[in-house]
């Protein structure tokens, strides 16, 4: 393999699949980015950790044909480093090295055989196009409430469902449960997906272009967008009903500037330390915002709001109550409560988005 390309172009699309590099696995190869060059004058790099995989390609002088996997935090690295000129990658036939040279740099790396880099899905059906903003939008409302937890694969996902020209996304962590429905253009048939958060948090890091290709298979999801393909694993099983977990009617609905209690919130919750609770307490035409942590201090800070009835009081995890405020769009924001131990929904201007959040039992 011989290839010669432009320093930049390089560098802009191995950072993009750079980000499907494993950097746990033992597995060697998957800390590599596959080169495939064709001899049509184009470069594939591909890159994947099992779980979510990135093709992206450019155009390149393709003087031999050829593939080879290279480690891929360090050609990433090295590329940055080369001066805004053309790169040689070169790999002669039979050879385990690759040689890159740009200007008087020049690096000998050790490489891995393509044949033993994982076959990765491609876009072999039919895919559907949606509108890329929309979609990308509702991803970056709902994602960050989906666990981290590995014990429970599927809530580490976000379901995704089509329907008439609309998507809904829902993604919990059994402690918050985030919804957004928004009009998708492209939506005509039903269908659903349970995929990786990751995955489409890279999406929304990757993807361009005013459309979004989309082809849901067995086993997996693929997106496309302005050359960059993504791929992830469908997470099997069942979804919790999320629409059985918001209550149908609440006791009190308070509204609030968002910009306003997002400072408060902010502000008091550094003193929210060790998992300690967030106190909400609702008095007449008020709302006091304080936090403790013993052996390091207090806050407190008061707002008015329009509140009437008994005194209530309420305690939330200080990360996820602000999650739940950043991910409300609009200037206004509505809090809808039934009791201290009764969950608590957060909602913008009107209802496409919801945000459920569990709260914490106060001692006294």
């Amino acid at each position: 393999m011989k290839i010669v390309c432009p320093q930049d172009s390089l560098l802009a699309q191995l950072q993009i699949a750079a980000r499907a590099v494993s950097q746990r696995s033992t597995v060697q190869i998957l800390s590599g980015i596959l080169l495939r060059a064709e001899s049509e004058g184009r470069l594939e790099l591909a890159a994947t950790d099992m779980e979510l995989s990135l093709r992206v390609g450019l155009d390149a002088t393709v003087e031999e044909p050829g593939a080879t996997v290279i480690p891929g935090r360090l050609l990433t690295d090295i590329v940055r480093a080369l001066p805004d000129e053309p790169v040689t990658i070169e790999q002669p036939a039979g050879s385990g090295t690759v040689r890159i040279a740009c200007g008087s740099s020049e690096y000998t790396l050790h490489t891995q055989g393509a044949e033993d880099f994982p076959h990765l899905p491609d876009a072999s059906g039919t895919p559907f196009a949606v509108g890329r903003e929309a979609f990308v939008d509702t991803v970056g409302h709902v994602s960050r409430a989906a666990s981290r937890d590995e014990s429970r694969p599927v809530l580490t996902g976000v379901l995704i469902e089509f329907a008439s020209g609309n998507v809904t996304m829902a993604a919990t962590d059994s402690y918050r449960l985030s919804v957004k429905h928004s009009p998708l253009q492209g939506v005509t048939a039903d269908a659903q997906a349970i995929v990786p958060a990751r995955a489409l948090q890279e999406l929304s890091r990757v993807a361009a272009g005013e459309s979004l290709n989309m082809l849901i298979g067995e086993n997996q999801v693929l997106f496309g967008s302005d050359g960059i393909w993504l791929s992830a694993r469908r997470i099997d099983g069942q979804f919790p009903n999320w629409r059985q977990l918001i209550p149908q009617s609440f006791e009190h609905e308070i509204a609030i500037a968002r910009s306003e209690i997002q400072d408060v919130v902010r502000r008091v919750s550094l003193m929210a330390q060790r998992n300690l609770p967030l106190r909400l307490a609702f008095d007449q035409g008020s709302l006091t915002v304080s936090a403790q942590t013993q052996d390091v201090g207090e806050a407190r800070e008061s707002v008015p709001v329009d509140f009437h009835g008994e005194r209530l009081e309420i305690g939330f995890n200080a990360e996820f109550l602000r999650d739940g405020i950043d991910s409300v769009h609009g200037d206004n924001l509505r809090l809808r409560l039934i009791s201290p131990l009764r969950p608590g929904l957060l909602q913008g201007d009107d209802e496409s988005f919801s945000y459920l959040i569990m709260p914490i039992r106060l001692s006294s």
